[in-house]
């Protein structure tokens, strides 16, 4: 198929990689063209708007930061909507709020176009190894003429129901990954604290029952050396996924507890100053707690 991306950043990037392989013509569009040169390489051919990507293609995907920026390419003369076709899908991957997704789809139900929510879970491991799964809301027949584009990005396509459900459980889905990846921090640095050297603490973790996918890629970061210098999600864009669980539990009044736990350690972690890492940096925040050194 005729595919446009918008927005290649780590994970955009990534998908439009699997898409080229998969055998898909790709037409992209970011912000800076720079990060596009070794797509462009890879055979991507370049947009020089979000309108112009869109009016490329049957098929367009967005995967941006938050709300504001998903409204700056959705929206506009020089948007996704003024270039996307009758004929064509629109499927956003951001994690924004419910309420923001349906907005924004219901500008584009307004001009007879459809748009379709649909996250993306996992990080650029899951990505590239394709474990990374995909959630999908809004008009059921759009989904099924989608459905094998989305295979072709990774395995596990699952349909949540309407427009906006996809994010919802997007948010409720971080909100475990959140929990589990600072529990990870914290029960590490109790092993630490009792004297178990950290490396054996994380092994044993790891072939533990507690062990998961994220924490298999993520928790030997922790270890000397091996946080990464680009993160999966710092601790800042994770942060951005709690504030919008806590307003969530806020509005459907649906308590969130562990999420608001969650929020003060990233918050711990920008007071320490070490924000620009990976978020499973807040096992350091236990390990100064706790007395231990850096």
């Amino acid at each position: 198929m005729k595919i446009s991306f918008i927005g290649l950043g780590a994970m955009g990037a990534g998908i439009v990689s699997r898409l080229i392989v998969a055998g898909h013509t790709l037409t992209g569009w970011n912000r800076t063209k720079e990060k596009a040169k070794s797509l462009i390489n890879e055979g991507m051919k370049w947009a020089n708007s979000p309108r112009e990507a869109a009016s490329e293609s049957e098929v367009v995907f967005s995967t941006v930061t938050d709300a504001v920026a998903l409204r700056n390419v959705a929206l506009g003369p020089e948007g996704i909507i003024a270039g996307l076709s009758k004929n064509g899908i629109y499927l956003d991957m951001s994690t924004i709020s419910p309420e923001e997704s349906r907005a924004i789809a219901q500008e584009f139900q307004a001009r007879g176009l459809t748009m379709l929510d649909a996250p993306i879970s996992g990080s650029t491991i899951t990505l590239v190894s394709g474990k990374a799964s995909i959630m999908v809301g809004g008009a059921p027949e759009a989904f099924e003429r989608v459905r094998q584009v989305l295979l072709d990005i990774g395995p596990k396509v699952t349909y949540i129901g309407s427009q906006g459900t996809a994010v919802q459980m997007k948010l409720a889905v971080n909100l475990v990954l959140m929990v589990e990846v600072i529990a990870f921090g914290e029960g590490i640095a109790l092993a630490e604290k009792g004297g178990v050297r950290r490396e054996v603490a994380v092994e044993a973790m790891l072939n533990s029952v507690a062990a998961s996918p994220v924490l298999g890629y993520r928790g030997p970061f922790i270890l000397e050396g091996n946080m990464p210098e680009v993160p999966l999600a710092d601790v800042n864009l994770q942060q951005k996924d709690m504030l919008l669980v806590l307003e969530q539990g806020r509005k459907l009044g649906s308590p969130v507890p562990l999420a608001a736990a969650a929020n003060e350690m990233m918050n711990a972690c920008r007071g320490l100053g070490i924000d620009h890492r990976d978020f499973v940096t807040a096992h350091q925040v236990y390990r100064m707690l706790g007395g231990m050194p850096k």
